[in-house]
């Protein structure tokens, strides 16, 4: 059921987000409210090479615990930017990797029942390694190379539980499965 926004409030509003509230009428006309998380897309890169996968690991606050992710992130100061620059850029910046070749495998809601952020998957491959740039909400982060079993591995521990990477492995595998003929 289609819904139409009557008014629209910005209930808070920081640098990285704004939370707005909706008063909607449905086609029936009952009423109601809508309260959505509006944020730039952002890139989640998968560098992969020697069959696995460069991870990085760190806190996140939300959840109060470190876990293992692809690395990911936005410009706030570009919230436009090209999909394919900004994984480069977070590459680089998270895990020190530079990528020769990077395929885009697609774009993905991060969770369209209360956010319009989006993400677009990356795969970095051709990699050589150089110094990792971090900035200030990531210190502590680090990187690793893992196979692909460990990752497996990873994921039925409980240790690689990221939504955003998990959905990414999805297109990876497809990925995979398309360049076979599968």
């Amino acid at each position: 059921m289609e819904l139409a926004a009557t008014s629209s409030t910005v209930v808070y509003r920081n640098r990285w987000m704004t939370v707005r509230e909706d008063a909607t009428v449905s086609a029936d006309g009952r009423e109601g409210i809508y309260g959505v998380v509006e944020k730039p897309d952002f890139a989640l890169v998968m560098p992969y090479s020697d069959g696995g996968f460069h991870l990085v690991e760190q806190y996140r606050y939300p959840v109060r615990g470190r876990y293992w992710e692809f690395p990911q992130g936005s410009w706030e100061d570009r919230p436009d930017a090209d999909p394919v620059e900004l994984a480069v850029g977070e590459l680089a910046e998270e895990t020190g990797l530079r990528a020769a070749t990077c395929t885009v495998l697609g774009h993905i809601f991060q969770g369209y029942g209360f956010s319009t952020q989006g993400f677009h998957v990356v795969l970095a491959t051709d990699l050589t390694a150089g110094e990792p740039s971090l900035d200030d909400t990531e210190t502590g982060l680090v990187s690793r190379w893992f196979a692909e079993a460990e990752l497996w591995r990873l994921v039925a521990e409980g240790r690689f539980k990221d939504g955003s990477s998990l959905a990414a492995l999805a297109l990876f595998q497809r990925h995979r499965a398309d360049l076979r003929g599968e």
